[in-house]
């Protein structure tokens, strides 16, 4: 039956293109769509997730990364003093307008570091080092941000806040949600260019001690200080992810393209199958007069349509590499993992296999004495 499901698809050629074509946009659309938006969302919580803290805390009522609410520094001691902590430093984000050479202004998001800590300090620093930010008037930029604030170079001086800065390293690839680039610069300077009173900060982070239990710290904190929120990283990346994804209609949105891409492209593949299948009644019927039971009839409606999902599938995961290598950019990134793409194709598969069903219904009715009479 493999065998004669596997002609009677290469038997004519035309529509089994046409089904292969279904597959493999469908294949397409679901991991390219889904890989985009998942590249998309990883930005909203990207400085979380890359700031080597173990733990975030600031005001009650944060619910993104961006969009901090200022809290009293001195409170850096006391959660210094909570029992699992190993360090905590005090992290500074605001908005400002840098100065561009040909006369106009970019808003910019300032990112303080303090000056002996690791925590939340640039990552992927691709000409100079993190800490060149020590340096007199020293920020770091995005080399990606180049065509929103005039391509600054290391080296070259700027205007922040008002106040004089000079570009001592570039980040790739360190971006956020919004269209405001990130500007790295010392807790201390981050102050002046944000004129914020020097008792204030955004968040403090927090590195736990090896073993320690995250969420026990965090319990820990909040006992100690009522006034504040204190997330484990992975939950404050959530959070800040969910604040884009129910305030705005970016999941319904690319939910809604995917969704209708892959039911058009798994209508083809359904109706072609079905078409294959009619256009050959009464072959089935003499497979069913010489003898050929219900069951290896359905098997071998089943076999051509594990095999369209198959081959249409791999076809399809190829053409999602190739445009993955191709159009990946930090400013839209593919994230394609690996579950997405499994889940794609079991998807396929199951459409295929319930395509198969649909036209044995008709099969079954085909009377294989109507065959030998004609």
């Amino acid at each position: 039956m493999w065998s004669v499901a596997i002609r009677t698809l290469i038997a004519d050629r035309g529509k089994l293109f046409t089904a292969l074509v279904g597959v493999v946009f469908s294949i397409m659309l679901v991991n390219v769509q889904g890989g985009l938006f998942l590249g998309l969302i990883h930005k909203a919580g990207m400085l979380v997730d890359c700031g080597e803290a173990d733990v975030w805390v600031g005001h009650r009522r944060i619910h993104n990364v961006d969009f901090p609410r200022d809290i009293p520094r001195r409170w850096v001691h006391r959660v210094r003093a909570v029992p699992g902590v190993k360090n905590a430093e005090p992290y500074l984000l605001g908005f400002t307008d840098m100065t561009l050479p040909r006369g106009g202004f970019e808003t910019v998001l300032i990112v303080g570091v303090e000056r002996v800590s690791r925590l939340g300090e640039a990552w992927n620093v691709v000409e100079g080092h993190p800490h060149s930010i020590l340096e007199n008037d020293g920020i770091i930029v995005d080399v990606c941000e180049g065509d929103k604030l005039d391509y600054p170079q290391v080296g070259e001086l700027r205007e922040v806040g008002r106040r004089r800065a000079r570009v001592v390293a570039q980040t790739e690839g360190v971006m956020n949600f919004l269209v405001t680039p990130y500007v790295f610069t010392t807790y201390e300077r981050a102050l002046k260019f944000l004129n914020s009173p020097a008792d204030r900060c955004s968040y403090i982070l927090v590195q736990l001690e090896p073993g320690a239990d995250p969420q026990a710290v965090c319990a820990g904190i909040k006992q100690r200080l009522p006034e504040v929120e204190a997330f484990p990283k992975s939950t404050y990346s959530r959070i800040s992810v969910n604040f884009w994804m129910t305030r705005t209609g970016l999941g319904i949105s690319f939910g809604a393209a995917t969704l209708l891409g892959l039911f058009v492209g798994l209508v083809i593949v359904a109706q072609t199958l079905y078409a294959l299948v009619l256009d050959r009644l009464p072959e089935y019927g003499t497979l069913k007069a010489m003898g050929a039971t219900e069951g290896q009839v359905f098997s071998l409606l089943v076999t051509q349509a594990l095999s369209m999902a198959t081959v249409g599938s791999a076809l399809g995961l190829a053409f999602v590499a190739l445009l993955q290598q191709r159009f990946n950019t930090p400013k839209a990134p593919i994230v394609v993992p690996w579950w997405l793409s499994l889940g794609s194709c079991a998807l396929v598969l199951l459409i295929c296999l319930v395509s198969a069903l649909l036209p044995y219904i008709r099969v079954r009715k085909v009377d294989p004495i109507m065959v030998l009479q004609g």
